[in-house]
């Protein structure tokens, strides 16, 4: 790590790539000789537009997105898309939610204002440590779509089989998990991601949507929430968050530069197994999630103190590891050890905290 930077366990807004910020400050005051930094120059403007259809070409690459998708970059975060996406794709008023955590569940009753929510499965009863088996859910036929949180950042549960939707439209929210890991992108109707957590900095989503579930008969729906808006006009038709768009790009061609998702995914197996490890041998730290379901990238885990938590997430701050005090609404402890996270990063974690338990025997 330069500049005297920290290893950042942030759940979000979290690390980027060394290289990117870089690059970025690099071009900050006088981008590619335009004179100006992007957050200052017109999104109307030649050169902007070949930033935003920049990214958009690479992320298709990088993911392998159908020409039958649209890809937009919308303001709001994930948080507007739980109530966007039942007002656009309850055509029925009906769909069903898989609840694992506290991100569907802040989605279950954002969609309950707009049309039936039916909870299809629940991890509730042990406290969201696993992902329900939804191999044959009861959907009734007149759902419009079934809902996962594919990876939920404060429980640390992802899904590594998807669930069994009988032909009915998947959607998936990926914000802690976006770009981490190959995606079959047509085995869902709508994907979408807060970017602060893998990709870029706060303040927008992207959202991947099937042309088809995009409607044209929502008049009385605010246009700015409506997902035709955005489609036809190229994420432009306000002024869109022009910086995260830039950044987000420069992002999507690092991870090609690397070798794409693949290469990610390897990255992130090795990172993990060895947090993972640490956890399976430790007699003072345990991790809180059965491990057929565990996350790659956000690793709750805690001593069975709350005093003892805080005790480490005081000493890891003063060494230099920040962000480990777990959510609020669950307590303990959480690395987020997302893409931009260096293996030595967290391998000096796992250091320091196995020093930390011998000295505390």
């Amino acid at each position: 790590m330069k500049y005297g930077r920290v290893f950042n366990f942030s759940a979000g807004p979290a690390m980027m790539p060394e290289p990117v910020l870089e690059e970025i400050r690099d071009e900050m005051m006088n981008y590619r000789g335009s004179g100006m930094c992007v957050m200052e120059m017109s999104h109307r403007s030649k050169v902007y537009q070949q930033i935003i259809d920049d990214a958009e070409k690479d992320l298709r690459d990088l993911m392998g997105i159908p020409d039958n998708y649209k890809v937009l970059f919308i303001q709001g975060g994930a948080t507007l898309q739980f109530s966007m996406i039942p007002m656009n794709l309850m055509k029925n008023g009906k769909a069903v939610y898989i609840e694992t955590g506290a991100w569907s569940k802040k989605a279950i009753a954002e969609a309950k204002k707009v049309g039936e929510v039916i909870v299809g499965a629940s991890s509730k009863d042990k406290n969201y440590t696993y992902i329900p088996d939804c191999s044959n859910l009861d959907i009734p036929e007149d759902t419009d779509y079934v809902y996962i949180c594919e990876n939920e950042t404060i429980h640390g549960v992802t899904w590594n089989k998807l669930p069994n939707t009988k032909g009915h439209v998947l959607v998936s929210d990926q914000s802690s998990m976006f770009l981490s890991r190959p995606c079959n992108v047509s085995d869902y109707g709508l994907i979408y991601a807060g970017v602060q957590k893998n990709v870029g900095p706060a303040g927008m989503v992207v959202v991947i949507i099937r042309e088809d579930l995009i409607r044209d008969d929502l008049e009385n729906l605010p246009i700015y929430l409506q997902y035709k808006t955005h489609a036809d006009n190229g994420s432009m038709y306000n002024t869109p968050n022009c910086w995260a768009i830039y950044c987000c790009g420069k992002v999507f061609k690092y991870l090609k530069s690397i070798g794409g998702l693949k290469e990610m995914e390897k990255i992130n197996k090795e990172k993990a197994k060895i947090f993972y490890d640490f956890l399976d041998q430790s007699k003072m730290f345990k991790g809180t999630v059965v491990p057929q379901d565990r996350s790659l990238m956000n690793i709750p885990f805690v001593t069975g103190s709350a005093e003892l938590d805080a005790e480490v997430v005081a000493a890891t701050k003063a060494a230099g590891y920040d962000n480990l005090k777990g959510h609020k609404s669950v307590g303990g402890l959480r690395a987020s050890i997302y893409n931009a996270m260096p293996k030595e990063g967290v391998v000096a974690l796992v250091d320091f905290l196995k020093k930390f338990e011998a000295e505390h025997k």
